[in-house]
């Protein structure tokens, strides 16, 4: 009788409580809705806002494949958008394979005692430590230290120093999220460490390697303040030395030492002159630094799923 009663009074209790924890879950999912669709409402707005101001130059050819001028009509980017494809091939060819090795080592073979995790906390720290720091440490090291000179090299060198501890944090977290019974089942029929890792552990983790590498290489295509802080160039009208020639050995390096400009220093180059025709040609730089972009986000998601086909789990 009294357990009767007693749950007679509870059971009500529960009831209103289940229900205002639903109308609280319910509340919180309306406004996460809410706020991703203002923030892509506005990201939309903004980009094509960029693109119909920058439409009468993107509707000409010759913004692509004309060099910058002091005539806003016949100022292009074709020196900067080159310097940003070779300068972000340096940064890729420089951190992936450092970034990769060093999140491999500290998540698989490192021991787990105090030196590896005052590592793996500065590792963290590193990532969110403002780019012009890593500028004025480029300019120290790389173009005054290593006399690589204010060039491709040296741009290159420093924003794989900016995406480093983005690539590591992120292989990490990869490799982190596969199952131990995979590694376990691995070393049951006599495979190596090494092996464990190359031929089970990376394929399953290769995925999310790729989401942060791109993710860091997009952060890297858009960086201003450390460039200008080895130097990159504002006005350039010449392009470097071909990788490639025509005569033995077929390749040359010295693109690497050569001047250089980016895509974000030629717009704020014309950002900030007074004349509303060179805003036109911001915007219409803008609207390709996305394209950029989004095709190597694109990429990366089309790389992901080819790799992710042959993986059978």
């Amino acid at each position: 009788m009294l357990a009767a009663k007693f749950s007679d009074l509870i059971t009500p209790q529960l009831g209103h409580q289940l229900h205002q924890r639903k109308l609280l879950n319910l509340g919180f999912m309306v406004m996460g809705l809410v706020a991703i669709l203002v923030a892509l409402f506005t990201l939309a707005a903004l980009i094509i806002h960029m693109g119909m101001s920058g439409w009468p130059r993107l509707s000409t050819w010759e913004f692509f494949t004309a060099f910058a001028s002091r005539r806003p009509e016949r100022a292009g980017i074709l020196a900067a958008w080159v310097g940003s494809l070779l300068v972000i091939s340096v940064t890729a060819i420089v951190a992936v394979p450092i970034g990769v090795a060093a999140g491999i080592y500290l998540e698989e073979y490192a021991r787990k005692n105090w030196l590896s995790e005052l590592i793996e906390v500065n590792v963290t720290n590193l990532a969110g430590v403002p780019s012009i720091i890593y500028g004025l440490l480029a300019l120290g090291v790389f173009v005054y230290e290593f006399k690589f000179g204010r060039s491709v090299l040296t741009a290159g060198c420093t924003l794989a120093l900016l995406i480093l501890p983005i690539v590591i944090v992120t292989t990490r977290e990869s490799l982190r999220s596969i199952p131990q019974m995979i590694r376990e089942a691995a070393y049951a029929v006599g495979a190596t460490q090494w092996q464990v890792i190359w031929h089970h552990v990376l394929p399953y983790s290769i995925g999310g390697i790729l989401t942060g590498t791109i993710i860091g290489l997009s952060r890297a295509i858009g960086e201003t303040s450390s460039l200008i802080t080895i130097g990159a160039l504002t006005f350039i009208a010449f392009l470097p030395e071909s990788p490639f020639q025509g005569k033995p050995p077929f390749v040359s390096w010295e693109w690497l030492n050569s001047p250089f400009t980016v895509m974000p220093i030629q717009m704020f180059n014309w950002v900030s002159r007074p004349n509303p025709e060179f805003q036109v040609n911001a915007a219409a730089a803008g609207t390709v630094l996305m394209t950029m972009t989004l095709l190597m986000n694109g990429f990366a998601i089309y790389l992901r799923y080819r790799l992710r086909q042959g993986i059978k789990w």
